[in-house]
């Protein structure tokens, strides 16, 4: 029985291995048959088949709120064989799908469609294209329903080959920063600069070359199906974009300008929300032909002054209340001149005075005084802002700043002085922004982010968090004159004309000429760069706008209108950015009241009133209160001269009695008692001086 056993394995052992053989001789002979079809194929200088690239649909690109910016359109190109329908499928449908081909393409009459697909039915090809006109898919799922169409694949011959098309649904806003992508991989923008994401992985499938150059799709099991690509998220709000574009637009149709920029970017996370680069389109018009904020580079002019005084503030003893001569508004450095804008230039002013207004004699003068022996140690400040290369954006072409050293052979007497004011060296628009977003940031510089993640449906595959390129780019001290500087410009400065009566704006005009053949022309760049709300900052803008025409040419009335729209805007959608009414105190029984700070004898005799009992520590006029159990103790709350007072607490009619006596002028924001003041307690100031204070 054992026996019999054995010889029925050995029989079927033996079996499968002829079959095997069989198998392998046979796959053999086919792959002789195929190669010697291509041997015969090059012989009579054609291909019968190849493996061709089937592309992977492209990923999208969705706008902060989950708009698509981008995204792959299905369109399908309609071909057929005619020789897979039945005899009595194809006689009973022809005439009916050619009128409804005809109806539909319009390039030719019934008949000729007829015609032409029963010549080839007779001919026996295999394949044909039906019209070289491409077709969506609502039109594919139509057509899908016609005669011998709706039979399908392989009982109606009817092939839809899918050929994607890459639209963006709010056609060119944002083209520039969007970008695209052609066939040979070249592009610009996101979907260049994620192309790896976003491309997905192509596939590989069988094509068979017929009668007049037309490829036909041949199933095979060695095809390679193609891998859609990831989506990717960015930061842009598809509104504020759209808002920030049309005002640069307006503005540099109005101003007939050659070259604008725009970009409004989040604070605290460095999200940029809206990004517009437009420039003369030869018409007349203005389109987005290049990213100027990512890969163009300028000389940034008076902005620049904000790294002149970090440098000053930073390494000498200077006071923004030191006074300055700045003459009649001219000035020579080693035979070149260094002019004012205002004519008659504006005498001897303190150093807060001459940023307001943007002296550039008091720049240049100051970091000779300081800096001229030692000009490394200002450069040293210059590249730990990150100004001196590039910022390693996510998107692809960022410029590499151009800036001259004292051991280069074009420095000289006259370099350093002409920095100051922002001449001599070239810099991208972001790379301002981002310094002044650092400002407006409590002096932690961030790095700009254009794209939060990259998704594969709803999941996420990476994630790119905010960035720090300097955890704090100076002193706390210089950071709060900073501030008080950037906030003087425009309520006493050249910015004017941005103030707000809703909320506070601090920035710097600056107006540069531009170098044209190693000279400088009339021509200017004007800009305007900013944050607000200035107590609050939640957003930094920068406009830009390149050689405006016609008498209005400085950064206050080009650039700046263009912000003051922005921001207008964002505070109108923004409730958070609102300053509450504060709501009205109905006095309750039994409730301790609220002293905090103000004038002794006053606050005694309402105590007294009132039967609160206080405890004094000095015969002082002013005094600080504080909650002791049921009693208040009083300290001592010293006014010294050239000083100026802590007003925290206080109320704002004694606020206001004692700084205007001191000799300060107050602006204010807010109902109550005095929550802020933008001038240190016990800082030195001269008469005059303006202090801003927030109340609630």
């Amino acid at each position: 029985m054992n026996i019999k056993k054995s010889i029925l394995v050995r029989v079927r052992v033996a079996s499968l291995c002829v079959f095997i053989f069989a198998i392998s001789i046979a796959v053999k002979i086919a792959h002789i048959q195929v190669m010697e079809g291509e041997k015969w194929a090059k012989l009579n200088n054609t291909v019968m088949f190849d493996y061709k690239t089937v592309k992977a649909t492209r990923g999208n690109i969705y706008s902060d709120n989950g708009s698509l910016l981008a995204t792959d359109l299905p369109f399908y190109k309609v071909a057929i064989d005619p020789t897979l329908a039945k005899k009595e499928i194809f006689d009973k449908g022809i005439d009916s799908l050619s009128r409804f081909l005809a109806k539909y393409y319009k390039d030719k009459n019934a008949d000729d469609y007829t015609r032409m697909i029963k010549d080839a039915r007779s001919l026996g090809k295999h394949y044909i294209v039906v019209n070289r006109k491409q077709i969506n898919y609502q039109t594919k799922k139509l057509m899908a329903s016609w005669p011998i169409f709706r039979e399908g694949r392989y009982k109606g011959g009817v092939i839809f080959e899918k050929i994607d098309v890459r639209y963006r649904p709010f056609s060119n806003l944002s083209r520039r920063t969007v970008g695209f992508v052609n066939e040979q991989g070249r592009g610009v923008g996101l979907e260049h600069s994620f192309n790896d994401a976003l491309g997905g992985q192509n596939g590989e499938a069988l094509f068979q070359k017929i009668a007049g150059g037309t490829w036909k799709p041949v199933f095979d099991g060695n095809n390679v199906k193609a891998v859609d690509g990831f989506d990717i998220q960015t930061t842009l709000d598809i509104n504020l974009q759209d808002v920030a574009e049309t005002s640069l637009y307006r503005a540099m149709e109005q101003h007939n300008a050659d070259e604008g920029t725009v970009a409004v970017m989040e604070v605290k996370t460095g999200y940029i929300k809206a990004i517009s680069n437009l420039s003369k389109d030869g018409s007349g018009a203005y389109t987005e032909k290049f990213n100027h904020a990512v890969g163009g580079l300028v000389e940034p002019g008076s902005t620049f002054k904000l790294v002149t005084m970090i440098g000053l503030l930073e390494d000498t003893n200077i006071e923004l209340t030191d006074k300055i001569e700045t003459g009649r508004g001219e000035y020579t450095f080693y035979k070149k001149k260094v002019r004012d804008h205002e004519e008659g230039g504006y005498g001897t002013i303190s150093i807060k005075r001459s940023f307001e207004v943007s002296s550039n004699i008091a720049m240049a003068k100051l970091i000779d005084k300081h800096f001229g022996t030692k000009p490394q140690k200002f450069l040293d400040h210059v590249d730990r802002l990150r100004l001196t290369k590039p910022l390693g954006l996510q998107i692809n072409g960022e410029a590499y700043p151009k800036i001259t050293r004292p051991k280069d052979q074009d420095w000289s007497g006259i370099t350093l002085p002409w920095m100051s004011h922002g001449y001599g060296f070239e810099i991208t628009p972001l790379h301002t922004l981002t310094l002044y977003n650092a400002v407006a940031n409590e002096g932690v510089m961030i790095k700009p982010i254009f794209v939060t993640s990259i998704r594969q449906a709803d999941q996420s595959t990476k994630e790119f968090e905010t960035e720090v390129l300097n955890d704090k780019i100076c002193s706390n001290k210089t950071l709060r004159q900073l501030k008080v500087l950037l906030e003087g410009v425009v309520e006493n400065g050249t910015a004017m004309n941005l103030k707000s009566a809703d909320y506070r704006i601090a920035g710097k005009t600056g107006t540069a000429q531009i170098l044209e053949n190693g000279h400088y022309t009339k021509k200017v760049i004007t800009s305007f760069v900013g944050y607000f709300p200035a107590h609050a900052p939640k957003y930094t803008i920068l406009v830009l706008i390149k050689n405006p025409k016609g008498w209005q040419q400085y950064g206050n009335n080009v650039a700046g209108p263009v912000f003051k729209e922005i921001a207008d805007n964002i505070y109108s959608r923004d409730i958070n950015l609102h300053i509450a009414m504060e709501k009205r105190k109905i006095p309750e029984l039994g409730v301790f009241p609220t002293i905090k700070a103000g004038k002794q004898d006053e606050i005694v005799m309402i105590t007294n009133l009132l039967g609160v009992s206080t405890h004094s520590s000095g015969e002082d006029d002013w005094i600080k209160a504080t909650k002791i159990g049921n009693a208040l103790q009083l300290k001592n709350n010293l006014i010294l001269k050239d000083q100026v007072p802590d007003v925290k607490g206080m109320t704002f009619k004694d606020a206001l009695y004692l700084l205007e006596k001191t000799g300060l002028r107050v602006s204010y924001e807010g109902l109550g008692r005095v929550s802020e003041q933008s001038i240190t307690p016990g800082s030195k100031f001269t008469k005059g001086s303006k202090i801003y204070l927030r109340l609630s």
